[in-house]
């Protein structure tokens, strides 16, 4: 077995120097080919500052001084066509730096890697998947960005949404297994769609997945990448929409990955001020190095066109922004201008943005973004970064804040209610309750409550209805929809088994129906994003902790909302009407069904009307620490 120098088009190179090759995918990793009439397999990979590049695998019982690769003109590229390599063979490189040290690293583009814990990439291919999501992908072209659209996601770690618990199992199922008990539940719930926790592979089964060590790589976990194909695939043909998780912020510095990949600072920076992260202990990518650029530009797109993703959740936007994140003074760097802003990635996202949305018309790129940058999520040409949407941290922590406290002490908190609604149109918000509040002792969401057992719960339920009634998008981490009480544990699934209980399973059926008028009222979500959506009915009542407030359609249809924040049954509670004539209650969070109190308003409202003259206003009955949605029947 014997090593030959492969040849590249110079325009391949050509867009690789420049930082623009698109389809980087192609051009770099390992890919079945054909010289003089043999199959095997070309393997190409970037590195510049090295002085030798080896090749070697089980197919050569991985002797790794014996299958050179030879570098490409200066592109920094190390290339050779090995015969008789066969898919699905592990293999490494062994990269000989400038210093003479000798590394052994996994393939940055590998598309398959061996199982933990071994870290040796694996020969894959990509052209092996017939899709059958034309439909999906014709209807999410045609309907573009989906900003009028109803969108309420489920977020989901594959690894512990649900276990295996065969004797001899990993204790993970199969992407196949995995979406047939998804779909089911997900299109029970009436969730649109999932967002799943990074997928590329990562090390550690004890983690999120944020600790990427492969980006083109599905994790091997699951199945093959093909596999995965098909889980998103299934989703699909069901009518969920697939988001994703990716990490171009921060990189591991495990040894056998990306960190000093050529025995020099490639990916990421040198000085450390500018290349490693101080709160995870990561590398940063170095967005000034064009090659760098494209090898992130490109794994975006990768995740876009090869797997039909239908959106990119960009985790810790703001520690990429900032030079200054998470650092003191004296610790960073500033900017060519003095500045704190990390001019080379805010470039990066913009283009990335920019391209995204150009070439997959209805993709929605999620900014994680916890400061107040302007214009997350205005378009490039406005001056913003391009994104189409941003999780709004704002309203989460103020609402669990709020949630945490004492009825009795709200009424001196009212502002962390209203506050929301000063900022609500200035970004295309998603309100997120992530997988951020679950872990590392913050407890779960329904322990964040306050009261004893029945008013944690109504608690929730109440959370829940003004989350969905509050203006933009909806996500939530898999088992706060049923008031999970434990932390998230990556060694167990969700505690499914609390749903025997009434009380976890009528939170569940509460958030089913809030869900399902998510899609049925166009009120709900056509103009998240404008005040023509949105109409204060009357927010000043502090003292009981009662906020009222209107949602309407691009028609102008409105669904009025009232929220009590005690758990003080009102009586012959008076509100402004905010139409005169009917109403009929269509939704409770404090009915049986949700194991609430039953307390509410069975019979149709009418606007009784005002003594002075004024509008009228309906006089209702507020459950306790409930609230109502009511729906206008004509006059």
């Amino acid at each position: 077995m014997k090593s030959v120098p492969a040849y590249f088009e110079p325009f391949d190179l050509y867009l690789f120097g420049e930082g623009t090759h698109w389809d980087l995918y192609r051009f770099l990793g390992a890919h079945p080919a054909e010289v003089d009439g043999v199959q095997g397999y070309r393997f190409a990979v970037w590195a510049p500052n090295a002085q030798q590049v080896h090749v070697a695998g089980d197919f050569n019982e991985w002797h790794f001084q014996e299958l050179p690769l030879y570098p490409v003109g200066v592109s920094g590229v190390w290339a050779a066509f090995i015969p008789h390599v066969e898919k699905g063979q592990l293999y490494k490189y062994s990269i000989v730096g400038k210093d003479g040290q000798d590394v052994y690293k996994a393939d940055p583009l590998a598309f398959f890697c061996e199982l933990r814990p071994g870290v040796a990439s694996r020969t894959w291919d990509l052209d092996n998947y017939s899709w059958k999501d034309s439909a999906w992908m014709e209807a999410r072209r045609k309907q573009g960005p989906p900003l009028d659209q109803p969108i309420s996601i489920y977020e989901v770690h594959l690894g512990s949404w649900c276990r295996d618990h065969a004797p001899e199992s990993t204790g993970f199922l199969s992407y196949q297994k995995i979406a047939e008990l998804l779909i089911n539940y997900v299109t029970d719930m009436g969730f649109t769609h999932v967002q799943l926790l990074p997928v590329a592979e990562h090390p550690l089964d004890e983690s999120w997945g944020y600790q990427t060590s492969n980006y083109f790589a599905p994790t091997s976990r699951f199945g093959t990448p093909e596999e995965f194909k098909g889980f998103v695939d299934a989703l699909h043909n069901a009518g969920i929409g697939v988001f994703l998780d990716w990490v171009p912020a921060h990189f591991p510095k495990d040894d056998w990955c990306l960190g000093r990949f050529d025995g020099s600072a490639l990916y990421e920076h040198l000085d450390p001020q500018l290349g490693e992260h101080p709160d995870w202990g990561t590398y940063i990518f170095n967005y000034g190095r064009h090659e760098v650029r494209n090898f992130l530009f490109s794994n975006a797109l990768y995740w876009l066109h090869e797997f039909h993703i239908d959106g990119l959740r960009i985790d810790a936007v703001a520690s990429m922004l900032y030079l200054d994140y998470s650092r003191c003074e004296g610790q960073w760097c500033p900017n060519r201008f003095g500045g704190r802003e990390n001019i080379e990635a805010v470039e990066f996202l913009r283009e990335l943005n920019r391209v995204a949305h150009e070439q997959f018309p209805g993709v929605a790129m999620i900014a994680e973004e916890s400061t107040s940058w302007p214009g997350v999520s205005r378009p490039v040409y406005t001056g913003g970064l391009g994104f189409t949407f941003k999780w709004n941290m704002g309203w989460m922590n103020d609402s669990l804040r709020y949630f945490s406290l004492d009825p009795i002490y709200r009424s001196y908190n009212h502002n962390s209610l209203t506050f929301s609604m000063l900022y609500a149109f200035s970004e295309n918000f998603i309100l997120p309750l992530s997988h951020d509040e679950v872990v590392h002792g913050k407890g779960t969401i329904l322990s964040k409550m306050s009261g004893d057992v029945w008013q944690k719960q109504a608690n929730l339920r109440l959370l829940f209805a003004y989350m969905w009634a509050h203006p933009g998008k909806k996500m939530i981490f898999m088992g706060t929809e049923f008031g999970q009480w434990n932390e998230w544990n990556p060694r167990k699934e969700v505690d499914w088994c609390l749903l025997q209980f009434p009380a976890h399973d009528g939170i569940r059926a509460l958030v089913r129906d809030l869900n399902k008028l998510l899609v049925a009222e166009p009120s709900m979500y056509a103009e998240d994003f404008s005040w023509n959506g949105f109409k204060w009915i009357d927010f000043s009542d502090y003292g009981a902790s009662v906020i009222s407030f209107m949602r309407m359609g691009s028609d102008g249809s409105p669904l009025f909302w009232v929220f009590n924040f005690t758990p003080v049954v009102r009586y012959h509670y008076r509100v402004t009407s905010p139409k005169c004539g009917v109403w009929q209650e269509i939704l409770n969070s404090d009915s049986m069904y949700y194991g609430g109190s039953n307390v509410g308003n069975i019979a149709q409202i009418e606007t009784c009307p005002d003594d002075f003259g004024g509008e009228g206003y309906l006089e209702l009955t507020l459950p306790p620490l409930g609230a109502l949605c009511l729906k206008y029947q004509g006059s």
